[in-house]
């Protein structure tokens, strides 16, 4: 296969789409497994129909639909193996080959560009249900919309009924984060604000970078009294505040910045590195034999970690870790702004436990509005826009962050505003979750809706789970959100006529337009 067309993230070729290989490193023949795998899904959820699915089939389209998701899988042996089993399972269910893979980018521009939005929406939804999964949480309702989002793939709908399901499917994706936000702090604790160090000790270490804490959690007990430290990356920042996790004295702190520039960061360095969620890039040779890939994700020519009753066993990581030897000396790290340290853990409950000094502050005029920048990092150049706007920000501002947006500007030293820190960082993207929960709690306190909270969302994307947040925001009524660096290649601009009109979603424009038109509200 020589040509492709993937246009589902924020760097998609000429903001239009990716026809020769992908921006994100993927080959076209990959894309076409990608596109093959989808299709495959949506047979199986055809031969599942009205039928109560096995767990194991549950599982393999939480796996199939994630294995899609940008920066996840490249290695298109892997993505062989999972179309072998999802075929398998859709003959056993009595099932065949029907679906063309084509149709999925194929007819009118705007029934194209709403399926694709629900699409990419289950692809993000199938990655939060996964990481649920493997802590021993599910919720019917979510994992019957799996199978209904693919099946819609298949039917015909006029532009209105679309919108309907897209709206339908950002609720279930609430259920979704709330499932998600239960298995974590269930399984860990909530988080308390945590400060977290950027300085790498001496001696062997391990770089972790992804979403799931349970791996986190059995890397940690893995490398406990073997002198391996293990150090998060990108979206694993916020584990720091859990106390489930926080226990272990070998989780020393944190690793680099955003997932877009590990290239540089892990250009030669004497530590090995996880994946075990998306965010993989296609590794530089400087640093290619120390970089184990878990889970779904997959490259070519990289070590896929064994895995034992769905387990990591991280022994492969550990031994390179410690034949590595890690750094001499102390190194310490700076955020992009220069910063030294980070603090996470501001979620729902340590948020609501000083909700009244939160109210208070408001209503002595001390903190006049809330932002929340947050999102997905990426490379495209006009993301400083997130840190001027943080930067830029008034001294009687909050804000909330979330996601690995927040590298940007989460090392900036804001101060504090009516004895709160004027930066909250909330966690993963997932914790959007607590982010309306936030929301919704000021919105009864002060008796007013939440569109009528001084509170504003400027949003950054760049893959499927982003998506699917976008939807549930959207389906929840919440307004006027502006979203950037750029909007996505998959929405028609009938279809966004229709979210600006019915939502007043707005593409982000200056750090000093945004802010006085914000502040003004």
């Amino acid at each position: 296969m020589s040509d492709m067309f993937c246009f589902q993230c924020e760097q998609a070729v000429g903001g239009k789409g990716c026809t020769k290989v992908g921006a994100c490193g993927k080959s076209a023949t990959t894309a076409g497994k990608q596109d093959e795998l989808t299709a495959a899904l949506v047979d199986l959820a055809l031969a599942v129909g009205d039928k109560t699915p096995e767990v194991s089939t549950d599982s393999l389209v939480m796996r199939g639909l994630f294995a899609t998701v940008t920066n996840v899988n490249f290695d298109d042996s892997r993505l062989d193996e999972l179309l072998a089993q999802v075929r398998a399972e859709t003959r056993r269910l009595g099932g065949g080959q029907d679906f063309d893979a084509a149709g999925l980018w194929q007819g009118d521009a705007d029934i194209v560009s709403l399926r694709s939005t629900l699409l990419f929406g289950l692809r993000g939804m199938a990655a939060y249900a996964w990481h649920a999964f493997v802590l021993g949480k599910t919720d019917a309702a979510v994992t019957a919309w799996l199978y209904k989002g693919l099946r819609e793939m298949a039917a015909e709908h006029t532009v209105a009924e679309w919108l309907g399901l897209l709206m339908e499917f950002g609720l279930v994706n609430l259920k979704c984060m709330e499932l998600l936000d239960g298995a974590n702090t269930g399984a860990f604790g909530h988080p308390v604000p945590t400060k977290v160090s950027t300085v790498i000790e001496p001696g062997p270490f391990i770089i972790i970078s992804g979403h799931d804490l349970l791996d986190l959690k059995e890397l940690l007990e893995q490398t406990e009294g073997r002198g391996v430290n293990v150090y998060t990356h990108g979206e694993m920042l916020p584990a720091h505040a859990y106390p489930g996790l926080k226990k272990y004295s070998n989780l020393k702190g944190n690793f680099g910045t955003a997932w877009q520039n590990q290239q540089k960061e892990f250009d030669a360095v004497p530590g090995a590195v996880v994946f075990n969620t998306n965010c993989l890039m296609p590794p530089k040779p400087s640093y290619a034999d120390r970089v184990f890939t878990s889970a779904v994700v997959a490259y070519p020519g990289l070590v896929h970690l064994p895995a034992t009753d769905g387990r990591i066993d991280y022994t492969p990581a550990i031994e390179k870790a410690l034949a590595l030897g890690g750094y001499q000396e102390s190194c310490e790290l700076t955020g992009i702004n220069g910063g030294k340290e980070l603090t996470t853990g501001f979620g729902r409950d340590a948020v609501m436990g000083v909700a009244g000094a939160v109210i208070d502050a408001v209503k002595s005029g001390a903190v006049k509005h809330f932002l929340l920048v947050g999102g997905c990092d990426g490379a495209r150049p006009g993301r400083n826009y997130y840190t001027e706007l943080v930067e830029k920000s008034p001294a009687d501002t909050v804000i909330l962050t979330l996601a690995c947006g927040k590298y940007r500007f989460n090392d900036l030293d804001l101060g504090t505003v009516g004895g709160l820190p004027r930066l909250l960082d909330i966690g993963q993207c997932n914790d959007a979750y607590s982010a309306i929960k936030i929301a919704l709690a000021l919105a009864d306190a002060f008796e007013c809706g939440v569109n009528d909270l001084p509170l504003s969302l400027v949003l950054s994307w760049y893959e499927q789970k982003a998506v699917c947040i976008l939807l549930t925001l959207l389906a929840l009524g919440i307004k006027n959100i502006r979203i950037g660096p750029t909007l996505p290649a998959f929405i028609s601009p009938n279809v966004l006529g229709v979210l600006v009109e019915q939502f007043g979603l707005t593409p982000v424009g200056t750090p000093e337009a945004d802010l006085a038109a914000i502040l003004a509200k």
